[in-house]
C-alpha cells in the first residue's frame, strides 16, 4: 500500500495496543485484501467470525484425521490484532485469508529441522532463542519487557498524527534485531517465512500492491527481503504432510497466559482486555472492578478506597517516570489500599481480574464431529453450561435430570474428556448423591475430538472404549475399577466384555493383594447398579468368589512381613472388611429388600401389620387387627371358624377392634382359630415397618407373621423389634402349623432364633420352611442345656428373640419388593440361596479374623487390626479383647512388635476404645511405662504416628486419663465426662429443689392440680 509494495502491520499477538493501532491503519488505508497469519486451510471459516453466536476468545483447531491427538491451536481474543483484521475485512467487505505454514504440514512435521540443516545454524554459536520484546526492552534500559510495551506501545495510543508510525518503527527495531540474531533460534521460521512471502505474491497478482499483511512483528523483515520463488519454493519442498480438519473452539483467558505454557502469551489476558474495551479512564475503571470483586468476597471496600487507590497509583507511575498507570502501580495500589498490605486477596484480584476466566463461545455452525454435536445436545437437554471458573455441582440421583447429568459425566471420563471431577459429597455418605466439580478447558475439545473414534454419540464411544479398555487392562484391579465406572456411567451393554475379563483375570491372579485391592470396587459396584436400577447379578457372584480366594489365601500372606509390607497388609484387611460388610447390604437389596429396610410402607408410628385371622371351614381365614400406626379394615376371627369383623377404634393410629390400646405401642391380642383355644400376641414395635403378610400353613390356615403357632394351647409371642426391620418368613412347622419368626432388630437383623419362655421349657426348633430351606438353628435354655423340641399340646410357652450378627445383628431375609399397600412378595428359591450364602461369608470372614488375631507368626499391627475389627462386629467381647492385648504386651514381646500391635488395634479412630475402656487403657499404660527406655527410641515414631491421628479432644481426655490414674473417681467415661468441681452423679436433692420453680415457668403446676382424682 506504499510506493515500496504492500502494507505490513508488524504486531505484538494479543496486545491491546496494536490491535487499536491495526484499526486506525486500515482505516487510514482501505486495502482491497487483507492477509493474516494463520493456518490457510482455516479460510473458509473467516466468515462464522461475522456470527454474532462466535465470541471471542477463541482459537482455530486444526487436528489430524487419522489421529485426533495430534492437534494444534491459533488462539484469538477480542484484543488480538488479527482478529480485529479479519473482524475489519468483514464489515467492509474485503477479502481476508491467511498465509502461514498450512496446518497439514505444522502437524506432520517433527519439531526439528533436517540435521544438516540444523547443524548450519547452530555452528554460528548465536542461535540460542531470542525474545525480541527483552532485547528492545534490554537496550532501552528496561528490566521488564511488560513494562517496556506497556510505555512504548500501550500508553502511547493509536498514532493519531500518523497511524503508520508505529508499524515503521517497530519494523526498524525488528530489523535490527534478525540483523544481529538471525532467525533467533527458530529456525521453523525460515520455512514459514517463505510460505507467506509464496501467499503474499500470489495476493499482489491478484489484488496489485493495495494489500495489507497482519502478522507478528518478527517476520516483517523477512517479508520485506526480496527472494526468488524457487528459493522459497525449495524450502517447502519435501514436507511431510497429513490429512487435517480444521473448526472454531472456545478458547479462555487463562490459556491466553504465558504461564499456561502458550509460546505467545501474556502475563495478563484480563487487563490487556480491560485496557482494549476501556473506552476511558482505565485505571479508575479498573480499580472499580477490583473494588467490586472484594465486595463480592465480603470485604470491606468503600469508594473512599477506590479514591485513595487511584490517587497512589498515579503518584507511583509520576515518581516511576511512567505516562500512565501501568499494571505494576495498579497492582501496588490495590495491595496498600484495597487489601490492607496483604498478599492473599490480592492473589484472588490476579487470579480472576489480571488473568480472568472468560470463556469463549462458538456457533452450532461451527463445524464439529458428530461426537462433539452430541455432547452440545445433551449439554443443552441437561441444562449443564460449560464454563471456564471451576464451580461445585451437587447431584441427587433420585432425579431423572442429575441422574442424566451424572451419567453424561462418567462417560465422559470414561472417554478421557475430565470435564468434571468427582468429590466428597457433603452432608451424605449414600450412593444416591454426588458432588462434581465442573471446569472446561480448551483442550478439551480436542479430548472430544480425538474420541470420536469411538463413536459417534457418546453412549455408543464411552461403550465401545471401555469393551477395548477391559481387554487392556494390566491389572484385576483396573477391570474391577472400570466395571464399576461402567456402572456409574449407565453402561450395562458393556458389561458383558468387562465381565469376561475379569472372571479371567481373577482366574489366574493369585496375589491376594491384587484380590484385596479389587474387591471393594467391585463390591462398590453393585450398590450404585442398586441405585440406578442396573442388574448386578453377575457382579455379585464374582464378587462373592473373589472373597472365597481371599479368605483362603490372606492368612498366609500376613506372615513374614516387614514393616512396610506390613502396613500395606492392614490397609488391604480394612478393604476386604469394610467390602464384605457392603457385600452384604448389596446382596441384600440384590434380592429383594435391602437388609433391616422397610417391607411395605411403613406407618409413621411403626405398624405392627397385619394379624392372621382365623382359619373359617372352607379354609379361608379373615384379616387380623391392624399394630399400631395402621388401621387394619377387619377384625379377629371368630371362635367358631367364622371370620367376623372387629370394631374399628377412634384414636389415631388405633388398630380395629382394639381401641385405644393401639395408642400405647402395643398391639392386640389376636385369636387365631385352630380348632383349639390358642393366643398369639404381638410386642410393641419400636420402629416403622410393616410385618409381612401370612403364608398359608399345610393345614390350608392362615400362619400368623411375628408371633409362632405353637399348636395346642400354647402361646407364643414375639419380641420387640428395635429398628425399621421387616418381619421374617414363617417357616411351616411339622405339624402342619405355622411356626412365625419375630420382627428383625435394629438396621436390619436376621430372623431371630427362638430362645426359651419364661417358664423356662426347652424351645421348639422352627422347621423346615415353605421352599425347602433349612430353618435357623434354636438358641441354647437358659440353663445352659440344649433346646429340644417341645411336646405338642403340653401347653409349651415359645418366645423369640433376635439372634447376634454383625454388632450383635445379622441381616434379615429379603423377601422381594414391597408393594405399596403394604404387602411383600416372597422370594424365589434362588434369592434366598444367595442370602444364606451371604451369610456364610461373613461369618467365613470372621472365622479368618480370628485366625489373624491368634496367631503369633502374623504381623503385629495385622493382629491388632483384627482384634479391634473382631470389637467392632460384636464378635469379641471387651474382656477376650483385654486378654489379648494382655498377651501382644506382655514382657516376651519385642517392644517395636507389640507397639505395632497397638498401632493396628487403636490406630485409626480408635482413641474412643481407650477412652471408654479402663482396663485396655491401663494395659496400655502399664505396657508403655515399662518399655525399656533402649526400646523407648524405637517404639516412640510408632506410637506417634498412632496417637497423633487421634483428634484434639480425644488426645486431651486420654491425657487427662492417665494424669489422674486408676485411683480417679469413677470409670474412664465418667472421669472423661465430668468437669471440675462436678460430682460423678447428679444430687437428687438439689435436683428436686427446683422443680416446683420449673413446673411454674412451664406453666404444668395447674395442669397437675386439674388432673388430680382421675383414674380413681
Amino acid at each position: 500500500m506504499t510506493a515500496a509494495g504492500p502494507l505490513l502491520l508488524g504486531v505484538r499477538h494479543h496486545g491491546p495496543g496494536s490491535a487499536r493501532a491495526v484499526r486506525a491503519a486500515l482505516d487510514a488505508a482501505r486495502p482491497a485484501a487483507v492477509l493474516i497469519e494463520g493456518p490457510p486451510e482455516a479460510d473458509a471459516l473467516i466468515p462464522l467470525a461475522a456470527d454474532p453466536g462466535l465470541r471471542p476468545p477463541v482459537a482455530l483447531l486444526a487436528h489430524a484425521v487419522d489421529e485426533p491427538g495430534r492437534s494444534a491451536f491459533w488462539p484469538f481474543a477480542a484484543f488480538s490484532p488479527e482478529w480485529v483484521a479479519v473482524r475489519w475485512a468483514l464489515e467492509q467487505g474485503v477479502p481476508a485469508r491467511f498465509i502461514d505454514l498450512p496446518a497439514a504440514h505444522t502437524l506432520a512435521w517433527d519439531a526439528e529441522l533436517p540435521s544438516a540443516e540444523g547443524e548450519s545454524e547452530t555452528t554460528e554459536g548465536e542461535q540460542v532463542r531470542v525474545d525480541p520484546l527483552a532485547a528492545l526492552a534490554g537496550a532501552a534500559g528496561y528490566d521488564d519487557p511488560e513494562r517496556w510495551w506497556e510505555d512504548a506501545v500501550e500508553h502511547r495510543g493509536a498514532g493519531e498524527r500518523d497511524p503508520f508510525a508505529p508499524f515503521e518503527a517497530l519494523a526498524e527495531a525488528m530489523g535490527a534485531l534478525r540483523e544481529r540474531y538471525g532467525a533467533g533460534g527458530r529456525p521453523r521460521d525460515l520455512v514459514r517465512e517463505a510460505q507467506m512471502r509464496l501467499r503474499l505474491r500470489a495476493a499482489r497478482k491478484e489484488f496489485g500492491d493495495a494489500v495489507a499483511v497482519v502478522c507478528g512483528a518478527w517476520h516483517v523483515p523477512a517479508l520485506r527481503e526480496r527472494t526468488t520463488v524457487t528459493a522459497d519454493r525449495a524450502l517447502l519442498k519435501g514436507l511431510p504432510k497429513v490429512k487435517t480438519e480444521l473448526t472454531w473452539v472456545p478458547w479462555t483467558h487463562r490459556r491466553l497466559a504465558r504461564s499456561s505454557g502458550y509460546g505467545a502469551g501474556i502475563d495478563s489476558p484480563g487487563w490487556y482486555g480491560h485496557l482494549f474495551h476501556a473506552p476511558d479512564r482505565p485505571v479508575e475503571r479498573w480499580l472499580t472492578k477490583v473494588a467490586g470483586l472484594l465486595r463480592e468476597e465480603d470485604r470491606i471496600v468503600s469508594s473512599a478506597h477506590v479514591i485513595e487507590a487511584v490517587r497512589l497509583a498515579d503518584t507511583l507511575a509520576a515518581m516511576r517516570g511512567r505516562p500512565l498507570p501501568g499494571l505494576g502501580e495498579t497492582t501496588d495500589a490495590v495491595r496498600a489500599v484495597l487489601c490492607d498490605g496483604s498478599d492473599v486477596p490480592l492473589a484472588l484480584v490476579h487470579d480472576r481480574l489480571v488473568v480472568g476466566d472468560v470463556l469463549g463461545e462458538v456457533p452450532e455452525s461451527a463445524p464439529a464431529v458428530p461426537l462433539q454435536r452430541d455432547l452440545v445436545r445433551q449439554q443443552r437437554a441437561l441444562r449443564l453450561k460449560p464454563e471456564a471458573l471451576e464451580r461445585e455441582l451437587e447431584l441427587d440421583l433420585r432425579g431423572d435430570t442429575d441422574a442424566g447429568r451424572s451419567r453424561l459425566l462418567h462417560r465422559l471420563r470414561l472417554l478421557g474428556i475430565g470435564w468434571g471431577e468427582p468429590g466428597p459429597s457433603r452432608g451424605s455418605t449414600g450412593t444416591f448423591r454426588e458432588t462434581w466439580r465442573l471446569r472446561w478447558e480448551p483442550e478439551l475439545s480436542v479430548r472430544v475430538a480425538e474420541a470420536g473414534v469411538w463413536g459417534t454419540t457418546v453412549a455408543a464411544a464411552a461403550r465401545a472404549r471401555a469393551e477395548a479398555d477391559a481387554g487392556d487392562a494390566g491389572t484385576l484391579a483396573d477391570v474391577t475399577a472400570l466395571a464399576e465406572r461402567c456402572l456409574l456411567a449407565g453402561l450395562p451393554d458393556a458389561l458383558p466384555a468387562v465381565m469376561r475379563a475379569l472372571a479371567d483375570r481373577a482366574a489366574l491372579d493369585t496375589d491376594v493383594g491384587h484380590l484385596a485391592q479389587a474387591l471393594p470396587a467391585l463390591v462398590r459396584s453393585l450398590r450404585y447398579g442398586d441405585v440406578r436400577g442396573t442388574d448386578t447379578h453377575a457382579l455379585s457372584e464374582v464378587a462373592a468368589a473373589l472373597a472365597e480366594r481371599i479368605f483362603v489365601g490372606l492368612p498366609p500372606a500376613c506372615t513374614a512381613l516387614d514393616s512396610d509390607a506390613a502396613e500395606q497388609m492392614r490397609g488391604h484387611v480394612d478393604a476386604v472388611h469394610m467390602a464384605v460388610g457392603l457385600l452384604g447390604e448389596a446382596r441384600g437389596s440384590a434380592a429383594g429388600a435391602d437388609p433391616g429396610a422397610v417391607s411395605g410402607a411403613g406407618g409413621a408410628g411403626g405398624a405392627a401389620g397385619r394379624a392372621a385371622g382365623g382359619a373359617d371351614a372352607d379354609g379361608s381365614g379373615s384379616d387380623g387387627a391392624g399394630g399400631p400406626g395402621g388401621a387394619g379394615p377387619e377384625g379377629v376371627g371368630g371362635p367358631d371358624g367364622a371370620g367376623s369383623d372387629g370394631t374399628e377404634g377412634t384414636g389415631s393410629g388405633e388398630a380395629p377392634g382394639v381401641g385405644a390400646a393401639a395408642a400405647m405401642g402395643t398391639a392386640p391380642t389376636a385369636t387365631v382359630d385352630t380348632g383349639e383355644s390358642a393366643a398369639a400376641t404381638l410386642a410393641p414395635g419400636a420402629g416403622g415397618g410393616v410385618a409381612s403378610p401370612p403364608v398359608a400353613g399345610a393345614d390350608h390356615g392362615a400362619s400368623a407373621v411375628s408371633p409362632s403357632h405353637a399348636g395346642e394351647g400354647a402361646a407364643a409371642t414375639s419380641a420387640p423389634g428395635t429398628g425399621g426391620g421387616a418381619a421374617a418368613l414363617p417357616a411351616v412347622r411339622a405339624d402342619h402349623s405355622a411356626a412365625a419368626v419375630s420382627p428383625s432388630p435394629a438396621g436390619g437383623g436376621a430372623a431371630a432364633a427362638p430362645v426359651p419362655g419364661a417358664s423356662g421349657s426347652p424351645a421348639s426348633p422352627p422347621a423346615p420352611a415353605v421352599d425347602g430351606s433349612a430353618a435357623l438353628l434354636p438358641a441354647p435354655a437358659v440353663d445352659g442345656s440344649a433346646a429340644s423340641p417341645p411336646d405338642p399340646g403340653a401347653g409349651a410357652s415359645v418366645t423369640t428373640a433376635p439372634a447376634p450378627g454383625i454388632g450383635g445383628r445379622m441381616p434379615s431375609v429379603p423377601e422381594g419388593p414391597a408393594h405399596g399397600n403394604g404387602e411383600s412378595v416372597p422370594l424365589v428359591p434362588e434369592d434366598l440361596d444367595r442370602v444364606r450364602r451371604l451369610r456364610g461369608l461373613r461369618q467365613r470372614w470372621r472365622a479368618v479374623l480370628r485366625g489373624l488375631a491368634g496367631r503369633d507368626t502374623v504381623a503385629g499391627v495385622v493382629r491388632g487390626r483384627a482384634v479391634r475389627l473382631l470389637m467392632d462386629e460384636g464378635e469379641l467381647g471387651a474382656g477376650e479383647a483385654a486378654r489379648l492385648m494382655g498377651v501382644a504386651l506382655s514382657r516376651g514381646t519385642p517392644p517395636v512388635e507389640a507397639a505395632a500391635w497397638i498401632e493396628g488395634f487403636v490406630g485409626g479412630g480408635g482413641g474412643m476404645l481407650l477412652v471408654h475402656d479402663e482396663r485396655l487403657l491401663g494395659l496400655v499404660d502399664t505396657w508403655l511405662t515399662g518399655v525399656p527406655a533402649e526400646a523407648f527410641t524405637d517404639v516412640l515414631p510408632l506410637l506417634r504416628r498412632t496417637f497423633a491421628a487421634y483428634d484434639p479432644g480425644v488426645r486431651r481426655t486420654l491425657g487427662e486419663l492417665v494424669r489422674r490414674g486408676s485411683g480417679g473417681r469413677g470409670g474412664p467415661v465418667v472421669r472423661g465426662l465430668t468437669a471440675p468441681g462436678f460430682g460423678a452423679e447428679p444430687d437428687a436433692e438439689r435436683g428436686a429443689a427446683v422443680l416446683p420453680v420449673l413446673r411454674l415457668l412451664l406453666g404444668t403446676a395447674t395442669e397437675e392440680k386439674n388432673l388430680t382424682g382421675v383414674g380413681a
